[in-house]
């Protein structure tokens, strides 16, 4: 099981970033071309929220993400530090608007992942995304499906090129510069 993590500053010009970083360790892990682009948006939107609730709540630890390659699956994990509400608790002023976006950010995610996993306490959140990975193959080594090696050198490559070129004739008496 191969792991990349991330941590960054809780600040919304990072999320492109995790995004980024995210989509390229999916690709090598194996998640289809064309789920690419759920990825990077469910991964930005996760951790747009992460950054809205530690700006909202005074958090200075960075958010975390976890890409986790497994056998047959890929995973994202965005975790936060910002204390959530628990059922049951005192509502505070402004709360209840923030709840409807927070809300709103997990029904986005929730339509871009099949897989999601969402824990939140008072010490903070964790949203898990997984997406099904197809097994790489490795390198034909069948001579009948094998393709020959390109002739010549490879594209791009320099070449030398030789050029002769004739030497200055000398009249008698006279040089190539002297001529009256």
């Amino acid at each position: 099981m191969a792991t990349v993590e991330l941590r960054f500053s809780a600040l919304p010009e990072h999320v492109r970033t995790a995004r980024l970083v995210a989509a390229a360790v999916a690709r090598r892990a194996g998640v289809d071309e064309a789920v690419l682009d759920e990825v990077r948006l469910a991964v930005g939107e996760a951790c747009s929220r992460a950054v809205g609730l530690h700006q909202l709540s005074g958090v200075t630890e960075p958010v975390k993400v976890a890409l986790i390659e497994e056998e047959k699956q890929f995973s994202i994990e965005v975790g936060d530090e910002a204390p959530h509400q628990v059922p049951g608790g005192q509502a505070a002023d402004g709360a209840e608007t923030d709840a409807e976006e927070d809300e709103m950010g997990l029904a986005v995610i929730s339509g871009l992942v099949d897989d999601v996993e969402v824990t939140t306490g008072e010490r903070g959140g964790l949203i898990r995304m997984t997406w099904p990975t197809t097994p790489r193959r490795p390198p034909s080594t069948d001579r009948r499906t094998a393709r020959p090696p390109p002739e010549g050198p490879p594209r791009g490559a320099l070449r030398r090129v030789r050029m002769s070129v004739p030497a200055p004739t000398v009249v008698h008496g006279e040089s190539p510069g002297n001529k009256p």
